[in-house]
This record gives C-alpha cells, sequence and structure tokens, in this order.
C-alpha cells in the first residue's frame, strides 16, 4: 500500500481548472479573485471582513502590528501550539508568556489564565493569544470576559479550526474566527489543513479599523486609495505646477502613499482562486473528518494503552488533528513507520525549544503541557483517508500493544 501521511490536500479536477483559468487571465496577483476568496471566505465563517495574506504566519504577524503589539508588551498564548503563534509577538518586539493547557482538552487552562491575571499587576499583559488545537474550538465567551477584566485584545489562533464551532451561553454557535469575542482571527491555507492553497492564509474581524489597517499593512503600507491620501494634489502632480488650476481637481492615475512600514504579504490570484474552489467542499469535508475521528474513537474507546480525545457537547470539533495519548510512543511510531504509516507530534511544547529557553523557560514550569507532550501523536486525518486505509492504521497500532 501507498505511504499513509499524517495529512493530504485533496486536489480536484475542479480545483485545477480554478487555477488554470486564472492563469489564462490578466491577473496572476493583485486582481479580482482575492476579493472573491475574501468575501466567499467572510460568509463561510461568519466574520464582516476578511484579509488574504501569503501565509498563517504572515497573518500572526501582521494581526501584531494591526493591533499595536510593541517593544516590551507582554502577550500570554498557550505552549502547545507552532512556534509562528508566539514568534510572531517577537517579531513586533513584544514578550511571551506562557499558561498551562487544560489536560482534557489540550488547550490554554482558563482557570490558570485567571489566576495569572489575578496574581499580576493591571496592566502586565496586552494582549492573548488563544489557540484552537487540533481544531478544538476555545470558549471565547468566557475568554472575552477576562479579557474585558483586565483590557485585554484577543488574537484567535483559529488554523486548526475552520468550521469548529461552540455553543454559548445563549445556546447559539459560534464559529472559529467570526469575529464576536475576538478582535482578530487567523486561518493557514498549508497543505495539510482544511482548505489548501500551497502557501496562504486569513484574516477575519469584525472591526473596521482594523481591517483597513491590515489592508495597508499587507502591502508595503502603501495605498491608491485618494480618499486617504495625505499629500496635496499638487506634490502627487510633481513639477507640473503651471499647469492651469482645473487640472489640479484630481490626483493623477500613477500616484501612491506609502503611509505605514509593512510587508509584502499579498496571496495571489492563483492561490486564491484555489481557496475558492477548495472552500466549496470545506464543510463537506470537516464532516468528514467528524467521520474519521468517530471510526477511531469506536476503536480504541476501550484500549487501555490508548487515551482518545476529549470533546465536550456543546463543541463541534473540526478535527485538523486527530491526537491520541499513548504509552511507549517512540516505539509506535516507529512501527507505523516500519508499516508505511506516518504520524506526527503535535507539538514539542514552545517553552522547550532552545531559543525559547534562552528566553529563560526552563523545563518543568508548564507541566500539563510536558506531559502531554510525553505521549501524544497525530495519526492521520483528512478527507481522503479510505476506509481501507484507516482499518489499516487500526488494526497496525492494535498490533503493535497486542505482540
Amino acid at each position: 500500500m501507498d505511504p499513509i501521511p499524517y495529512g493530504r490536500q485533496h486536489i480536484t479536477q475542479q480545483d485545477i481548472d480554478a487555477v488554470v483559468e486564472v492563469l489564462k487571465s490578466d491577473y496572476l496577483t493583485q486582481g479580482p479573485k482575492i476579493a472573491e476568496f475574501e468575501e466567499a471566505f467572510a460568509g463561510y465563517i461568519g466574520t464582516k471582513y476578511a484579509v488574504a495574506v501569503a501565509n498563517g504566519t504572515a497573518a500572526l504577524h501582521l494581526c501584531n502590528l494591526a493591533i499595536g503589539t510593541k517593544p516590551g508588551d507582554k502577550v500570554i498564548t498557550s505552549p502547545i501550539t507552532f512556534v509562528a503563534s508566539t514568534n510572531s509577538v517577537l517579531y513586533c518586539g513584544g514578550e511571551i508568556d506562557f499558561v498551562d493547557i487544560d489536560p482534557k482538552t489540550y488547550l490554554m487552562d482558563l482557570d490558570k489564565l485567571e489566576m495569572k491575571l489575578a496574581n499580576s499587576h493591571k496592566g502586565t499583559f496586552k494582549g492573548i493569544i488563544p489557540v484552537d488545537f487540533a481544531g478544538y474550538p476555545v470558549n471565547l465567551e468566557r475568554l472575552r470576559s477576562i479579557a474585558n477584566k483586565y483590557n485585554l485584545w484577543i488574537i484567535e489562533d483559529a488554523c486548526h479550526a475552520p468550521g469548529g464551532y461552540f455553543i454559548d451561553s445563549e445556546g447559539e454557535k459560534q464559529y472559529c474566527g467570526n469575529g464576536k469575542f475576538a478582535d482578530l482571527a487567523i486561518f493557514s491555507f498549508h497543505p495539510v489543513k482544511h482548505i489548501a492553497t500551497g502557501e496562504g492564509g486569513m484574516i477575519t474581524t469584525n472591526n473596521k479599523d482594523l481591517y483597513k489597517k491590515l489592508l495597508l499593512l499587507r502591502t508595503h503600507g502603501i495605498t491608491k486609495d485618494a480618499n486617504l491620501f495625505q499629500n496635496t494634489i499638487e506634490t502627487a502632480i510633481g513639477n507640473e505646477l503651471q499647469t492651469p488650476n482645473s487640472e489640479l481637481q484630481t490626483y493623477p492615475g500613477w500616484y501612491y502613499e506609502m503611509q505605514d512600514l509593512g510587508f509584502n504579504y499579498r496571496l495571489t490570484d492563483f492561490q486564491a482562486a484555489l481557496g475558492i474552489s477548495q472552500l466549496s467542499r470545506a464543510e463537506e469535508g470537516v464532516k468528514e473528518r467528524n467521520r474519521i475521528a468517530k471510526k477511531y474513537d469506536e476503536a480504541f474507546t476501550n484500549n487501555e494503552e490508548i487515551k482518545i480525545p476529549f470533546v465536550d457537547d456543546n463543541i463541534f470539533h473540526a478535527f485538523h488533528l486527530y491526537v491520541i495519548q499513548v504509552k511507549k510512543r517512540k516505539g509506535l511510531y516507529d512501527y507505523l513507520r516500519e508499516n508505511n504509516i506516518f504520524t506526527q507530534v503535535h507539538y514539542i511544547p514552545v517553552h522547550l525549544q532552545p531559543f525559547y529557553k534562552y528566553l529563560g523557560w526552563k523545563k518543568g514550569e508548564l507541566p500539563i503541557a510536558e506531559k502531554y507532550y510525553e505521549h501524544c501523536l497525530s495519526l492521520p486525518i483528512y478527507p481522503t483517508l479510505t476506509d481501507v486505509e484507516q482499518s489499516l492504521i487500526i488494526n497496525t497500532i492494535i498490533n503493535f500493544y497486542i505482540k
């Protein structure tokens, strides 16, 4: 049998046709497909605004810039995440602090967060970056209440969770990234994610001012919107100051202004076309991930060697990852590889990375995250995983523990 990876993109003829159509068009970048993708994604998530960017890391960086993270600002996040969640704060000169995870959900423990904030001077922290790890939605309603008490902003890292939601206190579905509780949210379109554009990312928000700031920062801090220009028309025209005043009533078509120090974090039109096509199957893909997860649950529920993921009744899990906790992890990982099944570990706790240890973090400071890391293993889960392949994965794992 062909190798079975832990994650895989699903490219259809529809996807290929969408990309080819753009390749034959007048625009490969900065064209109409960008806005079309943004509008479609905002509709899917249920937010007012969406800004397409080059990747999820760029999305995190721009969010920190837009919300005003500056040197010395302290930001709290989870240690169980990819390093981009934390690095994005450092890019702006900020500082990272961690709150340990909940042993059931593997998300930031909100009880511990409240304790940390209560034991710190008001104003110590500026914001929080919660992570919807593996596709499990953070209870942002509760987090917003905590954040408001301490005047903190929220950037939701929803890279794993498009289509996931929690039920709020009024019985309403709150989809990840919908902007009701978080100031900003980010998504990734890396090939192993729900929606693939090769590389790519999206920022969502309901805040119009942040939206405008993001558009500026995404493209070098440059605008071509005459309504926002700061220089006079005379300055824009240049040396043609002898031109009759009647011809100086509008800015020339070539004119633009750099109004902030931004970046080239744009997405291309052919990536956006791929994203639009992939988005049309997103809901179906999340349902299939849940079906696969249920089959794993049924296979391992009564296995004492394996702890399956916890999912609360008020949660719809997006299942970017299906993470089990196991004994003899290294042996199982190697055994699966020998059988052409490729699992992964998500994640090495950020505070144990050498760079963050240089910043003063030590082993033992976040014991729940460290214990989780010692036993976690992500099994293959993606919409095109076949029943035959999944049965092989399940049987191989069971055989390892009885051999």
